[in-house]
């Protein structure tokens, strides 16, 4: 198991695996704690690379992106967003967040209601196309990506 957080606030989690032909990596970022404050290190955007994809996973992210950490994760073809905008990165910085990511491919999760979907839809649909899967899964390549960034919703959460 990869967990996202360090072993201290002073030491992060520091993977870089390789798998025959995938390599998981990360980058921490920090998150709030309970009581308020913020937590060094407490979660990580994992990033996946494989098949000339770079697919990366935001965690439960709570804070916009130095540009020391958009450079550590790159250039993601897919971004799985956190897009409650509550108990996460509101929505105002989830939506600079994606931006600056610039992915093809944006996958909303970690919303709790069709409520808050909307809500982040609402912003992304001045930005981006939205598709609606009918399945909670896609297949996705180099080739395949979309010529144009999209929105794509999985089914269930």
């Amino acid at each position: 198991m990869l967990r996202g957080w360090g072993p201290s606030e002073a030491q992060p989690a520091n993977w870089d695996v390789k798998y025959k032909d995938v390599r998981v990596r990360n980058v921490p970022t920090n998150i709030r704690n309970w009581a308020g404050g913020t937590e060094r290190y407490g979660n990580s955007i994992f990033i996946f690379e494989m098949a000339n994809l770079c697919i990366a996973h935001l965690g439960h992210l709570h804070h916009t992106l130095t540009q020391q950490q958009l450079d550590e994760i790159g250039r993601p073809d897919v971004v799985m967003a956190p897009v409650d905008g509550n108990l996460t990165l509101d929505l105002d910085g989830m939506m600079e967040v994606l931006t600056a990511l610039k992915p093809q491919i944006i996958i909303p999760m970690h919303f709790f209601n069709q409520f808050t979907l909307a809500r982040f839809l609402d912003r992304a649909l001045r930005l981006w196309s939205v598709e609606q899967a009918d399945i909670p899964s896609f297949v996705v390549s180099k080739a395949t990506l979309p010529a144009s960034p999209k929105v794509l919703v999985l089914p269930g959460h």
